[in-house]
């Protein structure tokens, strides 16, 4: 296992959520929006030029802004992504 931070996984690759390293009031929206420690979290889409970030994590889909994605850290296998 391999660990990274979200912003760096490519589209379809999956990973399972480590810990999150951000100020309080962001941790506290990102787990009310499900992203919790053990869960895990698919990339849809990545805009170009450092845009935000599409992911799902349970049934919920959320866009990111490249800042807060880098603030979630999260396990992955090698063979995890998808084409």
């Amino acid at each position: 296992m391999k660990t990274t931070n979200l912003w760096l996984l490519q589209r379809h690759q999956r990973a399972t959520i480590a810990h999150l390293q951000s100020e309080p009031g962001l941790q506290q929206r990102l787990q009310a929006l499900g992203f919790r420690t053990g869960r895990q979290v698919v990339i849809l889409r990545k805009a170009w030029f450092r845009g935000p970030v599409h992911v799902r994590v349970g049934m919920t889909e959320v866009m990111l802004r490249r800042r807060e994605a880098m603030e979630i850290h999260v396990s992955t296998h090698e063979d995890s992504a998808q084409s």
